[in-house]
């Protein structure tokens, strides 16, 4: 296989409604998997990596628990949408790093496990680089800190994903400065025990989604093994 197959257009975003960023996702997952239906050599794909900050969303995945919002749908003070990825429910909005790969994953020989894997890895390395030990939590999707202490165990970033004939649509949330009391609406993932942080409150200073884009694109690539 070609390693130029895994080459991939970069859409940045910058902030979106994330309706009209659902609809574009759908839009080039369907023309994605239609391609592959009727494409015997599976060359015809397009890989594209979508980076983007939401305004203030609540997404509810397929298979969650509507008794995960705890407060009143009108006092979200967000819009809410019950969507198609995995997942419980989770809030997206400005200082979250929001990337959505769509992505035809025999392009780059791996399986669906492995591509969450690799997402999780690129935000585990990059939050390595400024000192924060992030871990996988077992029976849980996501990048977490402290996960041997139940007592201060806490999410940085979550990963929702839909798959069909190996293309992949939505992706993960990274709180790089999110504003975090939006989580306290919700039960976040469906995990009660368990609290939400951002790269800014762990550190004590301010970031921007725009100081670790390119980070996170540089990760993407080497952990994917784009050249």
């Amino acid at each position: 296989m070609l390693h130029s197959s895994k080459k991939y257009q970069l859409k940045d975003l910058g902030s979106s409604d994330y309706k009209e960023c659902w609809d574009y996702q759908e839009e080039l997952f369907a023309n994605n998997v239609r391609l592959k239906a009727k494409d015997e050599t599976r060359l015809s794909t397009e890989n594209y990596l979508i980076l983007t900050e939401h305004q203030p969303v609540y997404t509810l995945g397929k298979s969650g628990n509507f008794d995960n919002l705890i407060v009143n749908e009108k006092l979200l003070g967000a819009d809410f949408y019950k969507i198609n990825r995995g997942g419980d429910i989770t809030y997206h909005g400005p200082g979250q790093l929001v990337v959505y790969p769509i992505l035809d994953l025999e392009k780059y020989e791996i399986g669906l496990a492995q591509y969450i894997w690799n997402m999780e890895e690129i935000v585990i390395q990059l939050i390595a680089k400024y000192g924060l030990k992030g871990d996988r939590n077992k029976g849980a999707s996501g990048v977490w800190l402290d996960i041997e202490n139940p007592f201060k165990i806490r999410k940085i970033c979550a990963v929702g994903v839909r798959a069909s004939r190996h293309i992949t649509m939505h992706g993960i949330a990274f709180n790089v400065d999110t504003d975090l009391s939006f989580f306290e609406k919700i039960i976040p993932c469906g995990i009660a025990n368990a609290g939400v942080t951002s790269l800014s409150k762990e550190l004590g200073k301010t970031f921007s989604v725009i100081d670790i884009k390119n980070e996170f694109i540089e990760l993407f690539d080497k952990i994917f093994e784009v050249k």
